[in-house]
C-alpha cells in the first residue's frame, strides 16, 4: 500500500490534541455523573471547555508536544504528554483554590480533573500508539516481514528492539528474545517474548528465522562462537550490535547493526593484564617505536598512550602511513608524540634519532613479513630484519636504552622461508648482545595477527566481494591467529616483565585450518559454498609451510605470572661468534647474491631447512 512520505504539519497534530482534550473534559464530565450532566455544571461548561483549550494549548507550545512525528512516537513522547498533562491538572487544581476562595465554588470539580488527566493522558499515547501500528501494518505487512531473533533480553535488547520498530526502512519481525537468565524464561518486553538459550534451536526449527541479532555486550567470545556456529547450521545470519559507546550521540542507528565479522569469532575472551606494572615502567618515559605505521606498530602506538608516556617517536619510513596515523592520534586529542620519517637500515640517521630524542625503551616492530616476497628478495630481507635490527639493537647500546622489545614471529620456528630465517637470526643476534649489555633486550614471538597487512582475512573479504573464488595454498594448512589488540597488550606486558635476553611466547589457541576459515566467511556472508562462490588451492607459496610451531625442537618454555605468556628455553651464543657472521651476512648485500646470502643465513640458523623453494638445493648439499 502507498502511504504519503510527507510527515503531518504540527499544527493539525495541535488541533488534534485539543480536540482529544475537549472531548476528553466531555467525557470525564458524562463518566462522573453517570451520563446524566447537572444543569448547574451544564451551564459552567462553556468556561470549562474555554479553560481546558487555553491551558492545554499553551503547554503542549511550550511542552512541544505535537513537534514529534506520529509514526516514530516512542517512550520519550509518552513521558512528555503525561508530563505536559500533569502540570496543566495542576493548574486546574491551583485556579479551583483560588476561585473557591473568593466565589466558595470549584470551577472544575476535583473529581472531574483527576478522571480528565487519565482520560486525556490515554487517548493522547493511545492515539499515537495507534497512527505507528497502522503505519507500519500497512507499509510492512505482517506476511512480508522478515523474523528476527534478539540474543539479550537487556537494556540494549530493548533499545534494538525499538530501533527496528521504529525504522521506516526496516521490514523486520522480532519474534523473540533469548536470554541465558533463566529468571526471565516466559516474560514479555513489549509484547515479546523471552526464551531461554536452551530453546533456541527449537525456535530456529519451527519459524523460519533470518536473522539473529546480538543486542548484548556481555557475552563470551565462545559463546559467540557457538552460537554462530549453530545459527549457520539453520541458515540463519547473525548480525551484531555495536557497543554502546561507539552509537551516534548516545542513540543506536539501524545502520550500525553489522553482519557479524569472522575477527570476533576467533578472538578469545578479554586478557587481564598487570596495569599497574606497565604503567610504571612506560609513565614519564620517552619511547621509540620503529615500524610505527605498521599494524602492530601502530596499535602499540595507541596502547603505549594511555600509560602517559612523556614522549612517543613514530618511526618509519612509510610517509603516508605515518600521515594517517598522526591525523588519528591528533584526532583524539593525543599530543604526546612526535614522527619520524627514516630508515632503520640507515646507521647516520638512526643515530640521530637516538641522539636528539633519547629514548628510554624501544619497540622495534619494524620488518618485512611477506613470506613469498621475502623468497624472492632475500637480500632486502637480511638488509631490513639483520641489518636494520642490529643497527637499532646497537645504538640501544650505545645509548643505554634501558629496555629493548623486539616483535619477532612463530615464523622464525624452525624456519622454512628466507623471511622467518632472517627473523630468528634477529633474535639470535639480539639474545646474544643481552648477555654483555646493561640494556634488557626482550623478544616476543606470535603468530598471525586478524586484519593486519598482508593477512588472509582481508584478502578473503575481498574475494567475496568479488564473487569469488577465494584463493588457498592448500587444503591441509593451518594458522594460528590473534587479534592486533590482543598481540599488543602481550607485547607490552611480555617488555615490562623481562630481565633481558627471555624469548617470550603467546599462548595463540588452537590453530585454524585455512579452509574452515574461508568456509565460514562465505557462510556468514549469507552465501553457499560451490553454488555462491568457489574455493580453489593453488599450492604452497616459496617458503611456505602447512603449519606454524611457537617453539623450536629442543626448546622447552616455564610459566609466568600470566597464563597466557610463556618463556623460550632456548640456548644463547656467545656475541663475538654471532657478531661476526651477521656481519659476513650484511655484507653480502651488495654483491646481490641470493645464493650466498641464504647460505650465509643458514650457517647462523641451522635449524633453517628451506620448502617449497629454490633454496632447497642448498639444503640437499
Amino acid at each position: 500500500m502507498i502511504l504519503p512520505k510527507k510527515n503531518t504539519p504540527r499544527w493539525i497534530v495541535f488541533i488534534i490534541d485539543i480536540l482529544i482534550c475537549i472531548f476528553s473534559i466531555l467525557l470525564a464530565y458524562l463518566l462522573r455523573f453517570n451520563f446524566q450532566i447537572p444543569r448547574t455544571d451544564k451551564i459552567d461548561m462553556p468556561i470549562v471547555i474555554g479553560l481546558i483549550i487555553f491551558v492545554r494549548g499553551i503547554s503542549f507550545i511550550v511542552g512541544k508536544t505535537y513537534a514529534g512525528i506520529i509514526r516514530y512516537a516512542s517512550s520519550k513522547d509518552a513521558q512528555r504528554i503525561f508530563m505536559v498533562i500533569s502540570i496543566g491538572s495542576i493548574i486546574f487544581a491551583i485556579t479551583d483554590i483560588f476561585t473557591y476562595a473568593f466565589t466558595r465554588k470549584l470551577i472544575i470539580p476535583t473529581s472531574i480533573i483527576i478522571l480528565d488527566f487519565i482520560v486525556t493522558v490515554f487517548f493522547l499515547i493511545a492515539s499515537r500508539t495507534l497512527v505507528k501500528v497502522l503505519y507500519y501494518e500497512l507499509k510492512n505487512p505482517r506476511r512480508d516481514k522478515t523474523k528476527v531473533i534478539l540474543y539479550g533480553a537487556g537494556e540494549a535488547g530493548v533499545i534494538t528492539l525499538r530501533t527496528l520498530d521504529k525504522d521506516a526502512g526496516a521490514k523486520y519481525k522480532v519474534v523473540a528474545f533469548v536470554d541465558d537468565d533463566r529468571k526471565k524464561k516466559g516474560k514479555k518486553i513489549e509484547g515479546v517474548r523471552i526464551y531461554h538459550t536452551d530453546e533456541l534451536d527449537a525456535l530456529l526449527t519451527e519459524m523460519e528465522i533470518s536473522f539473529i541479532i546480538i543486542s548484548t555486550t556481555h557475552i563470551s567470545s565462545s559463546k559467540k562462537q557457538v552460537l554462530v556456529e549453530k545459527c549457520l547450521n539453520y541458515n540463519t545470519r547473525v548480525l551484531n550490535v555495536p557497543p554502546i559507546s561507539s552509537w551516534i550521540n548516545g542513540q543506536l542507528s539501524f545502520k550500525q547493526i553489522k553482519k557479524i565479522r569472522i575477527e570476533e569469532l576467533l578472538e578469545r575472551d578479554e586478557i587481564v593484564l598487570d596495569k599497574e606494572k606497565t604503567m610504571a615502567q612506560l609513565s614519564g618515559k620517552t619511547i621509540l617505536v620503529t615500524g610505527a605505521a605498521g599494524s602492530i606498530g601502530s596499535e602499540l602506538v595507541r596502547q603505549i598512550i594511555h600509560f602517559n608516556p612523556k614522549k612517543i617517536v613514530l618511526l618509519d619510513q612509510a610517509e603516508s602511513a605515518i600521515y594517517d596515523l598522526v591525523n588519528e592520534l591528533k584526532e583524539n586529542n593525543q599530543t604526546l608524540f612526535e614522527e619520524v620519517i627514516a630508515d632503520v637500515r640507515n646507521h647516520e640517521r638512526m643515530e640521530n634519532v637516538f641522539n636528539h630524542f633519547k629514548p628510554q625503551i624501544v619497540y622495534h616492530a619494524a620488518a618485512y613479513k611477506h613470506v613469498p616476497l621475502m623468497e624472492m628478495n632475500p637480500s632486502e630481507a637480511i638488509s631490513t630484519n639483520v641489518g636494520g635490527t642490529k643497527i637499532v639493537a646497537d645504538l640501544a647500546v650505545k645509548y643505554c636504552i634501558d629496555r629493548f622489545v623486539l616483535v619477532s614471529t612463530d615464523k622464525a620456528v624452525n624456519p622454512t622461508s628466507v623471511m622467518g630465517a632472517s627473523k630468528r637470526a634477529a633474535e639470535v643476534y639480539i639474545q646474544a648482545l643481552s648477555k654483555t649489555s646493561t640494556t634488557k633486550f626482550i623478544t616476543t614471538r606470535f603468530g598471525n595477527v586478524l586484519g593486519s597487512n598482508g593477512s588472509v582475512i582481508p584478502l578473503f573479504k575481498k574475494q567475496i566481494e568479488k564473487g569469488g573464488p577465494l584463493t588457498i595454498t592448500h587444503p591441509e594448512i593451518t594458522r594460528y591467529f590473534m587479534t592486533i589488540p590482543e598481540a599488543c597488550q602481550l607485547v607490552l606486558e611480555a617488555g615490562c616483565m623481562g630481565n633481558g635476553g627471555e624469548i617470550y611466547i603467546f599462548d595463540m589457541g588452537e590453530s585454524v585450518k585455512i579452509v574452515d576459515l574461508a568456509h565460514k566467511m562465505i557462510r556468514l556472508s549469507g552465501l553457499t559454498v560451490g553454488k555462491d562462490i568457489e574455493i580453489a588451492f593453488t599450492g604452497l607459496r616459496p617458503g611456505e609451510k602447512l603449519y606454524e610451531e611457537l617453539l623450536n625442537n629442543s626448546e622447552n618454555t616455564i610459566p609466568t605470572h600470566n597464563k597466557q605468556i610463556m618463556i623460550a628455553k632456548v640456548q644463547t651464543n656467545d656475541l663475538e661468534k654471532v657478531n661476526v657472521e651477521i656481519l659476513k651476512l650484511i655484507a653480502l648485500f651488495h654483491a646481490q647474491d641470493n645464493i650466498k646470502i641464504v647460505q650465509q643465513l643458514k650457517s647462523i640458523v641451522p635449524e633453517y631447512i628451506s620448502n617449497n623453494s629454490v633454496y632447497e638445493s642448498l639444503d640437499a648439499k
